[in-house]
C-alpha cells in the first residue's frame, strides 16, 4: 500500500511540477522582477474545504505584502502532502517542492538526502524573525545537523489519549476520570463499542506512514524505544512491542472494540470521530482542532488525558511537530522573504495561527496547549499564552488532566517516515488479521527496518 501512494503521489507531482512552472514570474535567479518585487512560493495553502482556514491565510498573505511590498507570496495547496508523509516524499524525490516547503520534524534526515535543503543559519536571526529569541532551543536542534539550520519550526506537540466525553457518558464512564492503564482503555473501550451504531471504542491508524507513528507512541508508553540507543539497529521486537500488539489485537479480536473498517490514515480516523463515531484513540491537542474545523465535530465533545501506560502512569510518549524548510539555490533575498513571512504567519502572538481573536468566533478551538514552540518565561511566550487565555472558546477544563499529568517527551527516531512506513506493516497485519502471529510481525518489520538502517548508514 505504501508503495501504490508513492506511485500515485509521483504522477501528481508531475501535475504540479507543469503547474508550477507555468505560473513563474522569476526574471532572474534571484528570484526579483523587473519592478524589484522578490516572489517566493509557498506550500500547504488549507485546501478549498477548510473554508475559513483558507479565508484567514488570503487575510494574512494579503495583508503581510501590504507592510511587504517588495514581497510576493505565491500560495500552493498539495493537497494531502501536508499530512501524507508518502506523498511528500514522493514531491522530494520528483523535485517540485516549493520554495519554502512543509515537512515533520521527522523529515530532516530524508530531505537532507534528497539535496533538496539549503543551510539558512545565516539568515536566521531577530532581524528576519523577530520572536527567534523566545522559540524554544531544543525545537531549533531538532532542524539543525552539523551546526547548521536547515528549517523553521512553526509547531510542537505531544501524545496523550484523546477521548470523547458525551461517548463515555453514554456508556456510563466517568469522563472525568478516563483511563489510565492500557487495561483500562480495554474496559472503557468495550464498553463504548457496545453502544452500537458502528460506534469504535479505540481507533487506531495502520496506513500510509500514521500506524508506525503511533506504535513508537504506544511502545515509548511502554518504556520501549524503536531503536538503539546509537540509532543503528531495531529494538522494538522484545516484550514491550509485543505488549503493543497484544493490546490491539485483544481490543480489535477479543473485542470487537476497534471497529471493522482499518488500514486507516490521519484523515479516516478523524472523520470518523467528527462523526461521534470514535471514543478514544492517541493524538495532539491540535486533533481536536481538526475534528473541528475539518471533520465538523464538536469541540464540547472531546478532552485529553495523559498517554496510559501498561501498569501505571506512561513512561514516555512522542513528541514532535512540524516546520518550514527552504528550497536549495534560493537566493538570500527570497530566504528573507520565507522567513518574514513564516514570523508573520507562524511566529508572532496575535497573528497568522496565533490571530486567536479571529480565530475565537469562527468556531475553532481556542485554548489549546498546542503550538508549545516558545521557551517557558519567554516574551513571546507570555504574550500567546497571555492571548491565548483572553480568547479561549474552550473549556480549558477540558485540557487540565493533561497539562496537570505531563508524561516524559520522547523525540521521533532517526529515519523516522522510512521506519513508520515499515511498521505500518506491524499495525495492519494485527488489525486485519485474526491469526496474525505478533512474533512473526516484529520479526519481519526488525529484519526491514535493520536492512534500511545499514543502507543509510
Amino acid at each position: 500500500m505504501f508503495d501504490t501512494r508513492k506511485a500515485l503521489g509521483l504522477l501528481l507531482v508531475s501535475g504540479l511540477g507543469i503547474g508550477l512552472t507555468a505560473c513563474s514570474t522569476k526574471s532572474d535567479d534571484s528570484g526579483t522582477d523587473a519592478g524589484g518585487k522578490v516572489t517566493i512560493t509557498v506550500d500547504c495553502q488549507p485546501v478549498g474545504a477548510q473554508k475559513e482556514l483558507l479565508q484567514n491565510w488570503n487575510e494574512d498573505v494579503a495583508a503581510f505584502q501590504q507592510a511587504n511590498p517588495d514581497i510576493i507570496i505565491k500560495s500552493v495547496s498539495v493537497g494531502e502532502q501536508c499530512n501524507n508523509p508518502p506523498d511528500f516524499t514522493a514531491r522530494l524525490a520528483g523535485g517540485t517542492v516549493t520554495d519554502v516547503f512543509y515537512g515533520y520534524m521527522t523529515d530532516l534526515q530524508q530531505v537532507l538526502d534528497s539535496g533538496q535543503a539549503m543551510d539558512i543559519t545565516s539568515l536566521v536571526s531577530k532581524d528576519t524573525i523577530p520572536t527567534w529569541d523566545s522559540v524554544d532551543p531544543a525545537l531549533k536542534e531538532v532542524f539543525t545537523d552539523g551546526g547548521k539550520l536547515y528549517a523553521v519550526p512553526v509547531k510542537n506537540y505531544s501524545m496523550g489519549l484523546v477521548y470523547n466525553k458525551t461517548l463515555f457518558a453514554k456508556a456510563g464512564l466517568d469522563a472525568n476520570n478516563p483511563p489510565k492503564t492500557w487495561p483500562e482503555v480495554r474496559t472503557a473501550a468495550k464498553k463504548i463499542a457496545g453502544l452500537g451504531g458502528g460506534i469504535a471504542g479505540y481507533s487506531e491508524y495502520s496506513a500510509g506512514n500514521t500506524g508506525g507513528w503511533h506504535f513508537t507512541s504506544l511502545l515509548y508508553s511502554q518504556g520501549g524505544q524503536v531503536l538503539s540507543e546509537d540509532g543503528k539497529k531495531a529494538d522494538f521486537n522484545n516484550a514491550q512491542g509485543k505488549q503493543v500488539l497484544q493490546n490491539l489485537k485483544d481490543m480489535r479480536y477479543g473485542d470487537n472494540s476497534m471497529g471493522s473498517r482499518q488500514l486507516l490514515q490521519w484523515g479516516d480516523l478523524l472523520t470518523n470521530a467528527g462523526a461521534g463515531k470514535v471514543g478514544m484513540f492517541i493524538g495532539a491537542p491540535d486533533s481536536t482542532q481538526a475534528i473541528v474545523s475539518q471533520f465538523q465535530g464538536k469541540y464540547e465533545d472531546w478532552a485529553m488525558a495523559p498517554l496510559p501506560g501498561q501498569d501505571g502512569a506512561a513512561k514516555g510518549t512522542l513528541g514532535g511537530g512540524e516546520g518550514y524548510f527552504f528550497k536549495k539555490d534560493l537566493s538570500p533575498e527570497q530566504v528573507k522573504a520565507g522567513l518574514k513571512w513564516l514570523a508573520y504567519q507562524k511566529l508572532t502572538p496575535g497573528k497568522g495561527q496565533f490571530d486567536y481573536a479571529r480565530a475565537k468566533p469562527q468556531n475553532y478551538p481556542v485554548g489549546l496547549p498546542q503550538p508549545l514552540l516558545f521557551t517557558n518565561g519567554s516574551d513571546a511566550q507570555k504574550q500567546e499564552l497571555d492571548l491565548r487565555k483572553a480568547n479561549a472558546n474552550v473549556d480549558t477544563a477540558n485540557f487540565a488532566l493533561f497539562e496537570a499529568t505531563p508524561v516524559p517527551i520522547k523525540g521521533e527516531p532517526r529515519n523516522a517516515q522510512a521506519v513508520y512506513a515499515v511498521l505500518d506493516s506491524a499495525m495492519s497485519g494485527v488489525l486485519t488479521d485474526p491469526n496474525a502471529n505478533i512474533d512473526a510481525l516484529l520479526k519481519t518489520a526488525e529484519e526491514k527496518v535493520n536492512q534500511l538502517l545499514a543502507a543509510g548508514s
